[in-house]
């Protein structure tokens, strides 16, 4: 079995093996994201093509999938942290993966579990849906791999940290390796993924292309148990979820009692000796929630000067991390409306490529319309060098700024940066449409309509354009450690953001007497490029919702006319008074 602090009452140290572990860890994580990525974005394609799914149907089920997926992280870190472990979180999480990606083989594979394929006929074509039973079989595999993923994202990277021992210098050096590859192997499944496994599906068999990450995906399990001898299992020490709801009901229990007139210097400030974040300094900002930290004759500590009972008593830095979410909830609500634009490029793109040009030089290539997302991912990882080597440097000349700007000013150009994102999308789409009603066509697209002559890699352009919008507002969310959750949930908000508004403006825009709607079936008869400008509009409201926020927001540290104390401080002043 792996060491685990379960097994050793005495809490001695575990026995590290960092760089031995390292390479089930990173091959779990390589496995699982060719097994899934690919299979993930290329989801538009398989539905609307196989199960004969409309376009705004299999939009609306891929963003709520997507949503799901990224909204179940909060349920698998919960979990994680309060009762499993990462190690069993993992291993439950890789298993539903592969079994969720074998049902949805089992779905292209046989005819049985999948309508018949669209008869043509001239310009029309005859298509029968999905019955009942194929969709429960399909769907089956959907929240399946929402188990998986609910599981496997909140804790693979810190699965592997867990690995090295953060008190040594070799520990810290070996965490930091660790990063690097496993974001060096990310990149590198993400690219495989988005290329080779989507044209396989795409271009060869369904059947065959969903197998091959099957596959992987079972390797992925393999490779990660065969290190269980080995692996560190950290004991579960509590989820920030818990923390945070802890603050509110102590706070409202204590509703009633009266602040001291010099707070930091009387009330309970416990620090949890393992804690991994950096201390807060007291700040009267919210100060109702402090009322969580008032010491009364009821409340009795244990011998490390924890709470006994932490349901009604908190210590100051609890507090003050409850405070910190509260303070980013503005700026991730502009966040959420931000990422609708990242999620118009994963999925309406997708439509826009089949009826464009898609072919590739002289030859008979086509790029298929899934992979043309790795572009907005080439635009991303060839841009962080460039800003963290040649931009920052620069800026921190200008500015006198360690980062050069702040972190809010960086979320703030990508959001602009969205809005261009929009305008240049719908001028693109304009395009295409225009050569497909006044230009000869290449040909039919199966329930859809005539594919323009407009060369598919101008779409190259709206999707670096999110690349380099992503490089400076996704990045910059991550302001702190509980960044990462948030982030992941924002994409979640979005998804389902999406979703309404596609569903809106279908509906809206659907006029009297078979009048096709914005976003009808066929590209050539809807209106996406007014969809595109619609959501420029939006972003242009976000960013200066996102401004209006941003100048009430103080920085950690900032001057204020508030006391801003360390905790080390407090404690001293606790001990003088």
């Amino acid at each position: 079995m792996g060491k685990t602090q379960q097994d050793n009452p005495s809490n001695a140290e575990p026995k590290y093996r960092g760089v031995k572990a390292m390479p089930y860890i990173i091959g779990n994580e390589t496995f699982e994201k060719l097994g899934t990525v690919g299979t993930s974005v290329n989801l538009l394609v398989y539905l609307t093509t196989v199960f004969n799914i409309n376009t705004i149907a299999a939009t609306n089920i891929v963003n709520i999938f997507n949503g799901t997926c990224n909204f179940g992280t909060l349920v698998g870190a919960f979990l994680s942290d309060t009762y499993l472990g990462r190690y069993l979180t993992l291993g439950f999480a890789s298993l539903s993966s592969f079994l969720g990606m074998l049902i949805l083989t089992l779905t292209a594979a046989s005819s049985k579990l999948h309508p018949p394929h669209c008869t043509s006929t001239g310009d029309s074509s005859k298509c029968t849906g999905a019955s009942p039973g194929q969709m429960t079989f399909l769907l089956s595999a959907f929240a399946l791999l929402v188990i998986g993923a609910s599981g496997i994202r909140p804790c693979n990277l810190a699965f592997g940290a867990d690995q090295f021992n953060p008190k040594t210098e070799s520990g810290k050096r070996g965490i930091s390796s660790f990063f690097n590859w496993y974001y060096f192997t990310f990149t590198f499944a993400m690219m495989v993924s988005l290329t080779v496994i989507v044209y396989v599906q795409s271009d060869v068999n369904w059947a065959l292309g969903l197998a091959i990450p099957t596959f992987l995906m079972f390797l992925s399990c393999a490779v990660f148990f065969l290190g269980t001898r080995i692996y560190v299992r950290v004991k579960p020490q509590g989820s920030p979820l818990t923390s945070a709801v802890q603050v509110v009901v102590a706070a409202a229990k204590k509703r009633k009692l009266k602040l001291p007139e010099q707070p930091w210097a009387s009330l309970h400030d416990h620090v949890v000796s393992n804690s991994i974040n950096s201390k807060l300094p007291y700040t009267d900002q919210f100060r109702f929630l402090n009322k969580a930290s008032i010491i009364t004759p009821e409340d009795g500590t244990n011998s490390d000067g924890s709470a006994s009972n932490p349901w009604r008593l908190c210590g100051i830095q609890q507090v003050e991390e409850m405070k910190c979410l509260i303070r980013i909830l503005p700026i991730w609500a502009a966040c959420i409306i931000y990422d609708v634009v990242v999620i118009q490029q994963q999925t309406f793109v997708v439509f826009q490529a089949l009826q464009c040009d898609r072919h590739l030089g002289t030859g008979g290539f086509k790029i298929p319309a899934a992979s043309f997302n790795v572009f907005q991912m080439l635009s991303l990882t060839i841009w962080i060098p460039i800003y963290d080597r040649m931009v920052v440097p620069l800026l921190r000349r200008l500015t006198k700024k360690e980062d050069g700007i702040t972190v809010l000013q960086r979320m703030g150009i990508g959001m602009f940066l969205a809005i261009i994102t929009m305008v240049v999308s719908g001028i693109v789409e304009k395009e295409r449409r225009v050569l497909a009603l006044t230009r000869p066509t290449l040909g039919i697209e199966a329930r859809k309509g005539s594919i323009s002559s407009m060369s598919g890699l101008w779409l190259v352009v709206q999707l670096a354009l999110t690349g380099l919008s992503e490089g400076f507002a996704v990045i910059g969310q991550n302001m702190r450690s509980i960044g990462g959750s948030f982030l992941l949930c924002g994409f979640a908000m979005s998804s389902y953001l999406n979703s309404f508004l596609i569903s809106v403006i279908h509906k809206v825009t659907r006029g009297p007497g078979g009048k096709e709607s914005w976003l009808t079936q066929d590209l050539n008869k809807a209106r996406l490029d007014y969809f595109y400008y619609l959501i420029a509009a939006l972003e242009a409201l976000n960013l200066g919702y996102f401004l209006v926020c941003s100048s009430w927001y103080k920085y950690r540290g900032s001057g204020n006319n508030t006391p801003d104390l360390a905790m080390e401080e407090m404690h001293s002043q606790k001990i003088n008074v």
